[in-house]
């Protein structure tokens, strides 16, 4: 089966699960400057809706007309494939320099695999995948049988860092972790491969990212549309794990 065909029976692009409404809605909450949804980047100038959806149209392959609020909506399988082919060039070229990189992901249930394929193609090719540690928590707000007021704090899982408290990884769009991280490092990393606020807060510190992000996750498009060094791969992050499977195995094709 062709990446195409892999992408497409999987939901992963195509016909998406992430409905056309969410899109509009986050959308509007990024401009409304809600928390968790710029990811930790400072736009350059004031968007508008409309443009942020002309951004995502090109970049992501979501309907590009404004009538159409509710029901499907997709996201393109070329463009996915365009920029995994992208991520493949730029990590051949940290594995061949050796570079320092420093993964991370706020999708554990979902994309963490597909981190964890190029942290340890990355470390077989001669590059440091970096494994910081940080006394940095952050207080649980919430009180219910579950979190019982745990901290979070970052964990490193096979070379990838996440926000973790107690025995749970956690989803997060929130870009202090990274601050934290990096905070933590002597000089910054070469490369940053991540997604969400991890990704956001790497980027708007001028690092060379590579990211990844959902339909409904518009940041990080718009901030590679402004020219910050991220380069952005639409798709469905939360799949179950191992169909990351050929998208790991195709971004490290012929250097890993």
């Amino acid at each position: 089966m062709s990446l195409r065909d892999h992408l497409v029976r999987h939901r992963i692009a195509g016909d998406v699960a992430t409905p056309r409404h969410e899109n509009l809605r986050n959308i509007g909450r990024m401009l409304d400057d809600h928390d968790e949804y710029w990811f930790g980047l400072v736009r350059s100038h004031d968007w508008t809706s409309g443009e942020v959806l002309d951004v995502m149209a090109r970049r992501a392959g979501l309907s590009p007309d404004p009538s159409h609020v509710d029901g499907a909506d997709v996201i393109d399988p070329d463009l996915t494939i365009a920029q995994l082919d992208r991520w493949r060039d730029r990590l051949a070229l940290a594995a061949g320099r050796g570079e320092r990189v420093l993964l991370a992901t706020g999708h554990p249930t979902g994309v963490l695999s597909l981190h964890v394929a190029v942290a340890q193609a990355l470390r077989a090719a001669g590059a440091e995948v970096l494994v910081t540690h940080s006394d940095w928590t952050w207080p649980w707000n919430v009180s219910n049988e579950w979190t019982r007021r745990r901290p979070r704090h970052v964990r490193c899982v096979a070379g990838v860092h996440v926000l973790a408290t107690g025995g749970e990884l956690l989803h997060t769009h929130r870009p202090e972790p990274m601050g934290a991280v990096l905070a933590a490092l002597d000089r910054a990393p070469d490369l940053v491969v991540a997604d969400h606020g991890w990704a956001g807060a790497a980027a708007e510190a001028g690092i060379d990212t590579l990211g990844l992000a959902d339909s409904n996750d518009p940041a990080l498009f718009v901030a590679e549309e402004e020219g910050k060094p991220v380069v952005t791969v639409p798709l469905d992050d939360n799949v179950p794990p191992h169909l990351y499977d050929p998208l790991a195995a195709h971004v490290t094709a012929g250097w890993a």
